[in-house]
């Protein structure tokens, strides 16, 4: 229900909004806030939606500012399998809230089940990397994969203009070409976990907080 009420109060996010302007104010006056020239309306958006409150938030503010958002979630667990003690990412309860949000804000909302590539590509990968003595991180094989390959596939095929996650990540755009930074609060930065994003993902990748 929290993230419901969210949704329904986007006034609560002006905070968010003013850090937005603010990080795009040495655009051309032309470009909209995510940095192209298109009108909010003619832009369609894609938002990695996990069901948590920041990508929430980042949904909301594509919509409040008129964007055509369409949010996706990836179904990474089959249900049956899901723990008993504990909450899993990108399952269940997770897709429920997205949904939930979507309706909300009336945006379009996809589910992706990706749940036999996740289980090869990143269980087992770290399964067999635990076991001959490394250390993996998961989040960061799940990056490497099923999000920002396939994700990202999936947004180029839909004829998106950009794909929008919640991550907190500064990103600078120079002539045409994206670096990523750490974000401007330490405490919540994520760009290691993003250590892996080519300069062709990066490119089409936003992260508005």
């Amino acid at each position: 229900w929290k993230l419901c009420h969210l949704a329904q109060n986007q006034k609560s996010f002006n905070l968010t909004y003013i850090r937005i302007k603010y990080k795009y104010h040495q655009m051309n006056n032309e470009l909209n806030s995510i940095g192209l020239n298109k009108k909010p309306s003619d832009t369609k958006v894609v938002v990695a939606m996990s069901g948590g409150v920041d990508s929430s938030v980042v949904a909301a503010l594509m919509k409040d500012e008129g964007y055509d958002v369409t949010g996706i979630t990836l179904k990474l667990y089959d249900d049956a399998k899901q723990s008993k003690e504990g909450r899993q990412c990108c399952a269940g309860q997770d897709i429920l809230d997205a949904k939930r949000v979507s309706e909300q804000l009336n945006i379009n909302h996809e589910i992706l089940y990706f749940q036999k590539k996740f289980k090869k590509e990143v269980i087992d990968n770290f399964i067999d990397s635990y076991s001959s003595g490394e250390t993996p991180i998961p989040c960061v094989q799940c990056n490497q994969t099923v999000k920002f390959r396939d994700l990202f596939k999936y947004s180029k095929d839909l004829n998106a203009d950009v794909l929008v996650t919640g991550h907190y990540i500064k990103r600078v755009q120079t002539n045409g070409k994206s670096s990523m930074y750490r974000a401007k609060d330490f405490t919540r930065d994520q760009s290691y976990f993003l250590f892996s994003t080519s300069q062709e993902q990066l490119n089409f990748l936003r992260f508005p907080l």
